[in-house]
């Protein structure tokens, strides 16, 4: 028994008058119901965008996390390298060389090879390409939030340190209670913004064959041999989300100065 085909089951989901409309209207719509609607191809795409949302959201938790750990080490050496002795001066200093190679490497390298690298050397044995995928996204966001936070911190006055250990707390307790709640006030419009560059970013994880909007719109188009309406549909729920979370970003940039007055 033959397969069927969407151009046998054309003529019986089509509206009446589509049969009668002219034919470039037709092979519009045909090649929608063949991309979109035929053996429910929407699926790909609903999956493709949960993966998508869930690859950006666990990226840039990990990317803050890792950006705060670096950020701190720079900041903590910058300022109390020249008052330290002994091992605690060299671990920090270890520690602070390795941030500024972390930093040169990931910013200096294309994501694409980063993933690849991650993927086909480091977890070779993984079959979990959603994990591959927030670890190296995370990774590369977290060079760049390193130093939002690392501007952040160093555009809290100097006289908020002092206040702090004026207080009896130690360095860490001030940074922790008074310097970083309102570094965090600061750099949080330029999160965001992080959050929607990462978004956009992570179209390339199909090279390591995890199902994302764009390794949806590249599947569907295999599969038809139409790829205009595919990828036009990828990328207006990327514009969509976009436009979105700008405007999410925009209304707390707002509440802050308006905070501020």
């Amino acid at each position: 028994m033959n397969k069927i085909t969407p151009s046998m089951l054309w003529p019986e989901v089509a509206p009446e008058w589509m049969l009668n409309a002219p034919q470039w209207l037709e092979d519009i719509f045909f090649n929608i119901f063949k991309c979109f609607i035929f053996e429910e191809r929407y699926n790909f795409f609903l999956k493709g965008l949960g993966n998508t949302l869930l690859l950006t959201l666990f990226a840039l938790l990990i990317g803050i996390a890792l950006g705060v750990i670096v950020a701190f080490i720079r900041v903590t050496w910058d300022k109390n390298h020249a008052e330290m002795r002994g091992f605690g001066k060299f671990a920090l200093g270890t520690a602070n060389g390795i941030s500024k190679i972390y930093l040169t490497v990931i910013r200096g390298t294309p994501v694409v090879v980063q993933i690849l690298l991650l993927n086909f050397v480091v977890f070779a044995a993984s079959r979990n390409k959603l994990m591959v995928g927030c670890l190296c996204f995370g990774i590369n966001s977290g060079a760049y939030v390193a130093e939002i936070f690392r501007s952040g911190i160093q555009s809290i006055d100097v006289g908020q340190m002092e206040a702090g250990r004026s207080l009896g707390f130690s360095y860490i307790a001030t940074m922790r209670h008074i310097i970083l709640p309102q570094a965090f006030k600061n750099v949080l419009p330029p999160l965001c913004n992080e959050f929607i560059v990462l978004l956009k970013e992570t179209a390339v994880v199909g090279y390591i064959g995890l199902s994302d909007l764009t390794y949806a719109a590249n599947t569907v188009g295999g599969a038809t041999y139409e790829y205009l309406f595919p990828l036009l549909l990828a990328a207006a729920i990327y514009l969509t989300m976009v436009i979105f979370f700008t405007h999410l970003v925009e209304k707390l940039e707002r509440r802050l100065r308006t905070d501020e007055r």
